[in-house]
């Protein structure tokens, strides 16, 4: 019950707010709308969530800077689905007070890239109260929350970007037996400990507190800024007054070119 009590607030305090302050607009104001939870949209958001952290991790355990270790034995679907149980409505609560209604808000304000901004290092500094945290780990989680936003951005799905930081968690607590962010999971079976230096392999914060996760963490950055949200040329004779260009949500954002359509018209 206790995992629940945070994001139920948090929605209920949406509803006040919105139907309070942002009348007429509804839930598309904070991209939870119906048509927010395409599958496209949250495929997108789960892989990009998925590969930067995995592949580093996986590349380090090849490289032997992670060891693979048995633990007692155990049931692997039972703890899944405990730890998950705590991830999930974890990355919620998370997502709805950093890229829910305060986004929405400062991306209204200010611009998509403002918002993406504020809402970043604020998602990094919070994390500061966990145990083992350093001025690297937070950098990393930084560039994390960077990535999040963006996925936010390009699909305009608050639900793909739910979709992102639960399947970042997931992968660590639930595939490679790791700490997320300092705090460890159930571990039946095996786990992963590490025995490269902490700076590389992240060491007991776990791999997305290590340079491998944030090389692949500005790789992934990198890829969706240059593919999705390059501004757009626009046209030298027809100008958007700048006002207009702040309150458009996605003004700038390049339409998606994937197999699957992540990305939605207004």
């Amino acid at each position: 019950m206790y995992p629940l009590i945070f994001p139920v607030a948090l929605l209920t305090a949406h509803v006040f707010v919105l139907r309070l302050f942002e009348r007429g607009k509804g839930w598309a104001f904070v991209s939870m709308d119906g048509g927010a939870a395409r599958p496209g949209s949250l495929v997108f958001g789960a892989s990009l969530g998925v590969l930067p952290i995995a592949i580093p991790t996986l590349l380090l355990l090849v490289a032997g800077q992670y060891v693979l270790q048995p633990t007692p034995d155990g049931s692997w679907i039972a703890a899944t689905l405990r730890t998950s149980a705590i991830l999930l409505p974890a990355a919620l609560w998370e997502e709805l007070f950093f890229r829910g209604y305060p986004f929405a808000v400062i991306r209204e304000a200010m611009g998509w890239r403002w918002a993406l901004l504020v809402t970043s290092f604020a998602f990094g500094l919070v994390h500061i109260q966990n145990g083992g945290s350093g001025p690297q780990n937070i950098t990393i989680v930084i560039v994390a929350g960077f990535l999040i936003g963006m996925v936010l951005i390009v699909t305009k799905s608050f639900y793909a970007a739910w979709a992102a930081h639960f399947a970042w968690n997931w992968v660590m607590a639930c595939g490679f037996h790791v700490s997320v962010s300092g705090n460890p999971f159930e571990r039946p079976d095996y786990e992963l400990i590490a025995v490269g230096p902490a700076w590389l392999t992240g060491g007991p914060w776990g791999p997305e507190g290590g340079l491998a996760a944030g090389v692949g963490l500005f790789a992934a950055v990198f890829y969706v800024y240059g593919r999705y949200l390059k501004p757009a040329q626009r046209q030298p004779n027809a100008p958007q007054p700048q006002q207009q260009q702040r309150a458009s949500a996605w003004a700038d954002a390049k339409p998606a070119r994937l197999t699957f359509d992540v990305t939605r018209t207004e």
